[in-house]
């Protein structure tokens, strides 16, 4: 099962004396993740290398480093630990020692590595998008529905007559969802895929 982050971490170390930090945060778009490097990068640093996983979308960046000593090292860390949906940026500070390649490839592999080993995760979930509309006096009972089955609620707007909710819920829970939307609302609530209309 793949994991995200919950939220941002860092992971600092010193090897020979060049300095590295390692900072990982939850993306959930290319644009996120450049607008993380961006943020964070520091300009002052040596190098700046990056990558970042998406689904079936990655990049990486060596930044200057010899090719392959650093971005395919923190992807190949993102990938061993099973992470989807995250951005990592390695900054390194040259200390004056040469590391060489092999030396690069496991510093910037290790600080990606340590960073997300001890980083809070998150499994992330198949769910589809589902719709409905209810009642206000239905509200809060159809809400410790959604939350017993692990739902998410992804909008939620009021109307004259009641509230649209967009849902995301696991495959394997929409049946069972259905069934006791129909007895909380007597029949009347009905369950559409795709978010409400």
């Amino acid at each position: 099962m793949p994991f995200t982050l919950i939220g941002r971490c860092e992971w600092r170390e010193d090897i020979r004396k060049s300095r590295f930090i390692t900072l990982a945060a939850p993306i959930n778009t290319p644009a996120e993740a450049q607008a993380f490097i961006e943020q964070n990068s520091d300009l002052n640093a040596t190098h700046n290398c990056w990558a970042w996983k998406l689904g079936d979308q990655y990049r990486s960046t060596d930044d200057g480093e010899p090719g392959g000593t650093a971005g395919r090292p923190i992807l190949a860390a993102i990938q061993a630990q099973d992470f989807d949906q995250v951005v990592v940026l390695v900054i390194r500070w040259y200390g004056g020692i040469q590391l060489g390649t092999g030396g690069l490839a496991r510093a910037y592999g290790a600080g990606a590595n340590k960073c997300l080993q001890q980083a809070e995760r998150l499994p992330l979930i198949h769910r589809v998008a589902v719709g409905f509309d209810c009642s206000f006096s239905e509200l809060a009972v159809v809400k410790v529905r959604l939350a017993d089955i692990g739902a998410l609620i992804q909008e939620e707007s009021f109307t004259a007559n009641g509230v649209e909710l967009s849902v995301a819920v696991g495959p394997e829970h929409i049946d069972v969802l259905q069934k006791q939307l129909a007895d909380i609302s007597r029949g009347r609530i009905i369950l559409q895929r795709g978010p409400a209309k």
